[in-house]
């Protein structure tokens, strides 16, 4: 099976400029390709890790993928998928946050020398001449054109600002210059940046005449369409002190029925063939072993084996009965967060992450969604004494230990 009838097998090919080229190029070439990942956030998020899967799968075919890290567009922001513009971050801040993602990573892509590549660009955009950019980039593009794209359309009945509107222009020169400095013939990126590969690839076709080639990959959505990876407390992020590899676990454990096998297609390693074998096989109460393997899997690829066994271990001792789990998530309360050992039910739900506020956590209560140490609560004034640990359990699969040190 080559490597472009194995992305297609696995639906992860959204959309693609030439695909009979792109699969020419994929398949009889060795070729490098790149996907941009805008510095917003201290932590890459599973959006993030479906692209370096899609990248680690064309470097175990030969390919060289070039990371670029969104440096400088990041000044700008992309509006793309956003009903408001972006919060605008400092240069010291999007270089850290370009730093966390290189070190994250590098636990997936191999970067040793030749293998792939981390580029920057800040390092061309940010000493661009603004009047030399619109006289060699923006000749080229039609503001017609470009405010019937997906990425504007969606933003312009609320606003749509100058400074996000020139985001389109930078991505395309990125693909450009790393087209002429780089060799890169190729740019991948999620189905919603369909509109701003475009741009690129038209770009070298007008200043290079030269072949150039996009392909996006599909989102990770429901069956519903609805956006995967957004928790309670927000993203499901890489970084374990923003999401603990058991809750990562435990997102993964807790997919519906209908989502199970599609991204056991898209984000594991698995055989393509043991993946539709299991399709085949399993169905109703059965898919409980394929998301076990599934979250098993993915905690492995993003934490470890170890924590991937420990998190499988604390699931099935908490839903077997053993509420002392040591594995489970723990929240530490310290003497000045509670009263002589004692605290309200909604300030522990909130300082321990369980809900984002208070009115929340009274709705819950009110539902009875909330059990302290097997019992429910029904009052949301409710006191709950900390001698040593408690065990919170939120609707049926949420479980938390209140530690007091």
């Amino acid at each position: 099976m080559t490597l472009f009838e194995e992305l297609k097998r696995r639906g992860l090919i959204a959309q693609s400029t030439h695909e009979k080229e792109i699969e020419k190029l994929l398949n009889n070439e060795k070729m490098s390709f790149y996907i941009g990942f805008d510095a917003t956030a201290d932590s890459l998020h599973i959006g993030h890790f479906l692209q370096l899967v899609v990248m680690k799968h064309m470097q175990n075919a030969g390919h060289k993928p070039i990371v670029l890290l969104g440096t400088g567009t990041t000044m700008i922001g992309d509006p793309t998928g956003k009903t408001d513009m972006r919060k605008m971050l400092t240069n010291e801040e999007i270089n850290y946050n370009a730093e966390r993602f290189k070190e994250q990573m590098s636990r997936f892509i191999d970067f040793s020398e030749g293998k792939a590549e981390i580029v920057r660009n800040g390092d061309w955009l940010m000493e661009m001449n603004y009047i030399d950019f619109l006289r060699t980039v923006g000749r080229h593009f039609s503001v017609n054109k470009m405010l019937s794209a997906e990425c504007f359309k969606s933003r312009l009945e609320k606003g749509l600002s100058f400074l996000e509107f020139n985001y389109m222009l930078m991505q395309s020169y990125d693909f450009l210059y790393l087209y002429q400095n780089k060799g890169v013939k190729l740019e991948l990126g999620g189905d919603d940046q369909w509109s701003n590969i475009l741009g690129g690839v038209d770009l070298i076709r007008r200043v290079e005449q030269g072949e150039a080639y996009g392909m996006t990959f599909t989102l990770l959505t429901t069956k519903e369409g609805k956006k995967m990876g957004k928790t309670e407390k927000g993203a499901l992020w890489l970084d374990a002190d923003k999401c603990s590899p058991y809750d990562f676990y435990q997102y993964w454990r807790n997919v519906s029925d209908d989502d199970v096998i599609t991204c056991m297609k898209l984000l594991t390693f698995l055989p393509i063939e043991e993946i539709e074998e299991m399709e085949r096989k399993y169905s109703g109460n059965e898919l409980n072993k394929i998301k076990e393997i599934l979250a098993f899997e993915l905690t492995k690829m993003v934490h470890s084996e170890a924590d991937a066994q420990k998190s499988q271990e604390a699931a099935k001792s908490v839903f077997g009965g053993d509420m002392s789990s040591e594995n489970m998530p723990t929240t530490i309360f310290n003497n000045d967060e509670l009263e002589d050992g004692v605290i309200g039910i909604l300030d522990l739900l909130v300082k321990s992450g369980l809900t984002s506020s208070k009115s929340e956590g009274r709705r819950l209560v009110m539902q009875g969604g909330i059990s302290v140490d097997g019992q429910k609560i029904t009052d949301a004034n409710q006191l709950i004494v900390i001698d040593e640990y408690v065990i919170v359990r939120k609707g049926k699969k949420v479980f938390h230990k209140i530690l007091k040190s």
